[in-house]
Formats: structure tokens, sequence, C-alpha cells
């Protein structure tokens, strides 16, 4: 029998009997791994704590071909009291574990993905966060990891770039992947007009070295429907969470 330790961010619960849960980790080793938790819902279990939604932890694990894993230890590593705080922070910490969760294949690692979303989660955790943007940079760092980030300095159906300076708005494709030049357009669906300003500021949100991007409230509410758009395209529905950051 082999055991397998990983640090895991949990991402999703839910029960299975009276006594038992299945809990849904994103673990930096592995990717994601979908565990039965045997005596998780009774009071004072090893896990009542360690299972908390956004708590990140160790885990010590058995796996199963072609079923749950057995999850046989849980040890707090991380916890976010001040998401929990604030509202906002709250629905933003909840929709990172949707995507996550809903996002991801089961042993698929992406380390890198795992570390940002716990400095995001860090972030999130400190009262003076702007947690709009913040969530706008997590998402754009969740379609890079997927091989989906967006096409913004050409055309992302035939490449070309000549047009970009001609033309006073933009037209973002979610189908196509990336913005549209006024030949490739028509023919594209599922698309929306995007201001020049929008653009420039998808670009700095996309910056892996920027730490904080100003947005004005009704660029923020532009960026956050082409985001939620194409986010809800890449993942083959509209994310429950999405609504309560709009």
């Amino acid at each position: 029998m082999q055991f397998d330790k990983a640090i895991a961010l949990v991402v999703r619960t839910s029960d299975w009997s009276e006594s038992s849960r299945i809990a849904t980790l994103f673990t930096r080793e592995m990717g994601k791994v979908r565990a039965l938790a045997k005596g998780g819902r009774r009071l004072r279990s090893q896990f009542e704590v360690a299972l908390d939604l956004l708590t990140v932890c160790r885990i010590v694990f058995i796996r199963k071909n072609g079923g749950l894993d057995l999850l046989t230890e849980a040890r707090v590593e991380e916890r976010f009291p001040g998401i929990r705080a604030n509202l906002n922070a709250l629905y933003a910490g909840y929709y990172i574990a949707e995507l996550l969760g809903d996002g991801t294949q089961d042993y698929d690692p992406h380390p890198s993905l795992f570390d940002y979303s716990l400095e995001t989660l860090r972030v999130l955790n400190k009262p003076e966060t702007d947690v709009g943007a913040r969530t706008l940079q997590f998402e754009l760092a969740w379609l890079h990891e997927l091989g989906y980030r967006p096409r913004l300095d050409a055309c992302a159906v035939c490449g070309s770039a000549d047009w970009l300076d001609a033309v006073p708005r933009y037209t973002f494709g979610a189908l196509a992947g990336g913005i549209l030049c006024p030949r490739c357009e028509p023919g594209q669906h599922d698309k929306r007009i995007v201001s020049r300003l929008a653009l420039g500021k998808l670009g700095e949100l996309g910056d892996p070295n920027r730490t904080s991007v100003e947005l004005a409230p009704l660029l923020r509410v532009e960026l956050r429907q082409v985001l939620g758009q194409f986010v809800s395209f890449v993942l083959g529905r509209r994310p429950r969470l999405l609504a309560y950051l709009e």
C-alpha cells in the first residue's frame, strides 16, 4: 500500500455519508485530487478544520485506481481569516476555488498555478487589497496556465497587426481566443466590443511582474464582462460564483 504526500488547497467538499466527506484538493505535486475522508463529518475529527474551504493543508492519502482516493491525514498549514471577514474577498476566494476545481484535470499538476493561487489568497487576505483587480489578474494567470492566454497584440485569427492603430476600439472573440481584425471579425461569433483603454489594461493585468493595476469603475466593469465571457467559454459553462463578482 503506497501513501502519497502533498501540500493542498481545499477547493470543494461534499457529504458522502453521515460521517464521511469527499474533498476536492488542488495539490502542488499532483494537481487535482478527489479523496474520501472517512469520519470527516464527525465533531473533533482529525479533518474537522483541515477540510474547510480555502484551507491549505499537508495531506497523506492512498491512491485508488478508478475511484476516490482515501485521505488518511490532513494537517493545517495556512488559513486566511481576513478573506472571511471581507465578503467581496470571500466571493473572490470561492471563485478561485471553483476555477481550480472545475477547470483542471485530475492528477495534472500545475505547480506555478498552485503557487500563484496561494499568493493571490494571501493578497486577498489583506484588508487594503483591490479585490476586483486581483481577481482579474488571477483569471489571466489561470487562462495562461491552461494554454488559453488571450491574443492581444494581433488578430487571433489571421495574425495581422497592421490595423491596430487604425481602429478606435477592438472586438474580442472568445471562440477565436483574442482580438479580431476588421477583416476577420464578421465571420466570428461570441464576440464583444473592447475599448482601447481596456485592451491596454488587460495587457497590464496579464504581466506577472505587475503587483497592482489601477482600474476606474467603468473600466473595471468592462474588463469583468470580457474576462467573464472568456472564462465561461473555456470552462464550458458560466461559473456559479461569477454573478457575485459582477
